[in-house]
């Protein structure tokens, strides 16, 4: 399979690109995810009920469609990297990287020997299983999107040497566990957390890589796109199913 040659360029464009986050386990919600017009999905393998059972069959689904299929792992493990890789991901978000050695540990595991330590393996589905590996090889390292989650104040604070990092493409806001763990559970628009987003937005500017984060309400997009933000999701197939759902029970419980 062939690895698109120009979205790490845009992404590093600080082009405005749309996501949402899959986080149901299910091929299908992926399927239905990427037709729907989306330039990125998040397979999100860090909350929710997926696993490796489920994610060779998720990614096989995002390849009917146009969008990039970007995995969050479980943490900021080399092995999990490699496993996410070769089953076909276009790209990885690792989990709760608060310091520049942490985001090298990522960007380290992305990457084949000599610009990484990825473990080689020809015949595997990210490589064309065998038949486009010498194209994979030779550029991968230029085509892979590296997204390392902020979401903690240390992350925050060293959200500036995280961005000078070669290899870290995205600084990414995860808003729910920066609000809890900066004491402010869930006030995203108090301006300490506006503060500290405009810290991690500021970074990544100042070292040519892209700003992105996720967000459940429709009225903080323009929010964050003011603040610099461009790879930016908006809510998940669990909260527009759930919401989906309540709709129609309340509508037909309706007196």
């Amino acid at each position: 399979m062939k690895l698109p040659p120009d979205f790490r360029k845009r992404v590093l464009g600080r082009e405005w690109l749309c996501g949402t986050f899959l986080n149901l386990g299910s091929p299908v919600t992926v399927e239905i995810a990427g037709l729907a017009g989306f330039d990125w999905l998040l397979i999100d393998h860090e909350h929710g009920p997926g696993g490796e059972d489920t994610l060779l069959h998720q990614l096989q689904a995002a390849a009917g469609t146009p969008a990039f299929p970007v995995v969050r792992i479980a943490a900021n493990e080399t092995p999990r990297f490699k496993r996410a890789l070769d089953m076909g991901a276009f790209g990885v978000m690792a989990p709760y990287v608060s310091t520049a050695a942490e985001a090298r540990v990522s960007v380290n595991a992305m990457r084949y020997p000599p610009h990484g330590i990825r473990g080689v393996a020809k015949f595997n589905r990210g490589a064309g299983f065998g038949g486009d590996f010498e194209d994979y090889y030779l550029h991968a390292h230029e085509r892979l999107l590296t997204v390392v989650q902020i979401e903690t104040p240390e992350g925050v604070a060293n959200s500036d040497e995280i961005a000078a990092i070669d290899g870290v493409d995205v600084l990414f806001v995860g808003p729910t566990d920066l609000s809890y763990n900066m004491g402010i559970r869930d006030q995203l628009e108090s301006p300490r957390f506006v503060a500290a987003l405009q810290t991690v937005s500021a970074a990544a500017k100042q070292h040519g890589k892209a700003a992105g984060i996720l967000v459940h309400n429709n009225a903080l997009v323009p929010k964050v796109r003011e603040l610099g933000y461009t790879f930016v999701a908006l809510g998940s197939d669990g909260g527009a199913v759930r919401t989906g759902l309540l709709g129609f029970a309340a509508t037909l419980k309706a007196k």
